[in-house]
Formats: structure tokens, sequence, C-alpha cells
């Protein structure tokens, strides 16, 4: 085939490509995703966002930023997620090569016998590649060559394939920070609810301290004929009832101690830690900032808005598939009978040069469903994004108003444990001058502990609340 009729066989081919698209091609109705977020959180207009401190600022106890750096170094639902980031960046890789010529070489060699009373046997015999030399029988065949292959990527179907694999990618890198994010919160919990249970630990033995003493007294009393062996079986009671709640805060202390060794992915150990500073001051002061930051801050939202960009990508890739493809092909070598005469130019030398165009027509139907499928995942992609951005904003403002009334809650239950404590004494005073019986001492001692322990809980709550919102409003990936 001479030149010129190849320029125009591609060029024939070029403008059925390009008329091509006039044909039908199903048009689905979508929409744009919502991602407009209220103004403000209750109508504070600071700025000032928590979500943008590094975690090992927010978080002032070294044991605590100790625990954090090395499960983030160590964590294997983490490490897990790194292998899928890898994934993914070879995802691109392969895409890439799709839309860049395909080059190869080959060769070969081979041999040949034809019956001789076939039309190709008879031929050969009636061959002469020199005066009295027939063509050889059987018949070698030696081959070296290189070949290409290249699709034209005229409707962008493979740039387009490319792109959503460059954003899953970005997304898994997202969903890695996101990781982060949750590991930092549940470690930072785990933690705080571990200083609480040693707090716990530490009330329930001065309030056996206190049972003992009060124990005492009535055995001494008792002795005197001024109380029962009742009074005394009640108080012993009660000292062994305080005694055993000892051994199920020592079970929760080794599961919270073990839980946090294994996001730590090691083998339990100790857990170190100062009981002596858990109070208000590891509190640190949260701004929620504007709910348009959390389109920024929050990993998880970046995830879902870069898995939409990809599902949009899917549907112009589907699209593209109505749409007829062009590939070109050629090749480029040596072909000869005799290994002598394989490099002989021009008379060994073998060329081609094609081009195809390929179109559906007929039974679009199995495109048709890839093409809606694609459409519908983006739909799906939207809504997705769309709720993402909503449970983030009813996170924030859940955990804003659950410091509020902690607060408040705090500040009422420290008042009622001051007062039974200051109860305690008093009604052991009363119950040694006879104006108050055993009941009452008893009573008193058991609310004053309940009392101790629901405030360490909203203690360990306002913590925890802290901790949520630090990571609700995307804290802790940076």
């Amino acid at each position: 085939m001479c030149k010129h009729t190849i320029v125009k066989t591609l060029g024939a081919i070029a403008c059925i490509a390009l008329l091509y698209p006039a044909c039908k091609i199903p048009v689905l109705t979508n929409r744009e995703a919502n991602n407009k977020t209220p103004d403000s959180y209750a109508g504070s207009q600071d700025s000032t966002n928590s979500g943008s401190v590094a975690w090992n600022t927010f978080f002032t106890d070294p044991h605590l930023r100790a625990l954090i750096d090395t499960a983030i170094k160590n964590n294997q639902e983490l490490n897990i997620t790194l292998q899928e980031i890898k994934i993914t960046r070879n995802e691109i890789q392969a895409r890439k090569g799709e839309y860049l010529p395909f080059v190869g070489v080959k060769a070969g060699a081979g041999i040949d016998k034809v019956g001789r009373y076939t039309s190709q046997g008879a031929g050969d015999a009636t061959t002469e590649i020199k005066p009295g030399k027939e063509m050889p029988e059987p018949l070698p065949d030696f081959l070296i060559g290189a070949y290409a292959t290249w699709e034209l990527d005229v409707w962008h179907k493979l740039r387009n394939a490319t792109k959503a694999s460059v954003n899953r990618y970005l997304a898994t890198v997202e969903g890695r920070n996101f990781v982060i994010t949750n590991l930092i919160a549940e470690i930072a919990n785990s933690y705080y609810e571990l200083l609480a249970l040693d707090n716990q630990l530490a009330i329930v033995k001065q309030n056996i301290a206190i049972q003992q003493n009060a124990l005492e007294i009535v055995k001494a009393q008792k002795e005197a004929a001024r109380a029962t062996e009742l009074a005394v079986r009640k108080f012993e009671a009660e000292v062994l009832n305080t005694k055993s709640l000892q051994f199920g805060i020592q079970q929760q202390i080794t599961e919270t101690e073990n839980r946090i060794n294994f996001l730590l992915a090691r083998f339990p150990q100790p857990i170190q830690r100062d009981a002596q500073a858990f109070n208000k001051d590891m509190l640190t002061p949260v701004h929620a900032g504007l709910p348009s930051q959390l389109l920024v801050n929050r990993p998880d939202i970046r995830q879902a808005e870069l898995e939409l960009t990809a599902s949009k990508l899917d549907v112009q890739v589907a699209r593209a598939q109505f749409l007829p493809s062009i590939g070109l092909s050629a090749s480029l070598g040596y072909n000869a009978f005799s290994p002598g005469l394989l490099f002989k130019t021009p008379e060994s030398l073998l060329y081609s040069l094609a081009g195809d165009l390929m179109a559906p027509l007929v039974n679009r139907n199995a495109i048709k469903a890839g093409y809606s499928n694609a459409n519908a995942k983006q739909t799906q992609a939207i809504y997705q994004y769309e709720r993402t951005i909503l449970n983030a904003y009813i996170e924030v403002a859940n955990q804003l108003s659950n410091i509020g009334n902690l607060e408040k809650s705090y500040a009422l239950k420290a008042q009622q444990v001051e007062a039974l404590t200051q109860s305690i004494s008093i009604s052991g005073d009363l119950f040694k001058s006879a104006r108050a019986d055993y009941m009452e001492v008893l009573l008193t001692q058991r609310d004053a502990l309940e009392s101790k322990f629901e405030l360490l809980e909203t203690q360990k709550q306002q913590m925890n609340a802290v901790v949520n919102i630090y990571r609700a409003l995307g804290g802790g990936w940076k």
C-alpha cells in the first residue's frame, strides 16, 4: 500500500469517527452536589479552629503523646491502609500505560512443509530463487522485528480513566488521614479512661479505710453495749462490698491497658501514666471555627469529594464506550527462509502500517447498562458526600453542646461530693453520740462513694468530649 493510500485511509477513518457521535447516546439526568453548610455554630463568628492544631500540640500529657507517636508508627490498621494506597498508586501506572503506544520486539524460527499437490506446493515447486534452484523444501522461516500498537484516545476515554484512578489514589490518602484522626482520638479516650479508673481505685481504697474505721467504732460500741451485733455485721458487709469493687476496677484497668497496647500493635505491657495528672488542667480550650472549614479539615469529607470526582470521570469513560475507538498498528523487521539472507535489504525487509476503527452498532445493551450503572454510582457518591458533610456538622454541634452541659453538670456534682464528704464525719459524730443509727452512717458512706464515682465519670466525659470535638473538627492528621 503506497503512502498516499495509507494517508487517505486514515483520513477516512478519522472522518467516520467524527461523524459517528451523531448516533444517539442516552442522556441521563443528574444533579450537582450541595456542599453548603450553615454560617456558624450557635451564632459564633470566631474563625479560630482547633482542628488545624497538630496533635502533639493539642495534647499536653507527655505519656499520651508518646503513646500516640508509637501508634502512628506501628498501628496495624494504619499499615493496612498504607498498602491500599500503594495498590491505588500502581493502578495509576497501569492506566497511564493504556493510552501510550505499546512497542515490543519479537523473533522466531520455524519450518513448514506443505503438500506438493496443493496450490501452494505447486506454486513453490515452480518458483526459482536462482537459476536451477527451487524453493527449499521443507521451507524454513526466520523472523526478527519490532511491532507497535496504539489506541488513539480521541474521546479521552483512557485519560479520564487515569484521572479517575488519580482521584481514587488521593481518596485513599485522605482515608489514611481519617484513620489517623480516629486512631489518635481512640488512644486519647482510652488513656483518659485509664486515668479515671486509677482515680476510682484510689477513692475505693480511701473509702475502705473510712469504713474500716467506722467498723472498729461499732465493734467498740458493741462491747460497751451501745450497739448490736446486727450493726457490726452490716458494717462488715459494707466493708467487704467496697473491697470487692477493687477487683472489678482492676479488671477494667487491665482491659483498657490491653486495648491501648492493641492499638500500638504490641503485646500486653503496663501503660506509663501519671494518675495524679487527671484534672481539668489537662483540658485544652477548643475553638470550633466556622462550619465551612470542615470541608478542608475533615479527611472523610475530602475523601468523599475525591470519590465523587472519580465517579464523574467514570461516567465520561462509560459514555465514551458508545463512541468508535481508533487503533493503529505497525511492524518493521526482517523475514527470510535462510539466516544468511535474513538481513538482506530490501529483499528481506518487511513493514506494515494499519489503522482500524471499531464502534458498537447493534445490541448496545451492555454498554447502556454500564453507562447507567456509572451514573447511578455517581448519584450515590453525591449522596455520600452530602451525608458526610451533614454528619460532620452534627458531630461538632453535638460535642459543643455536650461540653457546655458537662461543665454545668460537673459544677453541681462537685458541690454534691463536697456536701456528702462532710456528711460522713457528721454522721459518724452523731452515731457516736447515739443521735443517728448505723443505717444512716452506711447510707451516707455509700452515697459519698457513688457521688465521687459520678464526679470522676463526668470529668472523664469532659475529656472525651474535648477529644471527640477535636476529631470532629478534623484534627490530628496534619
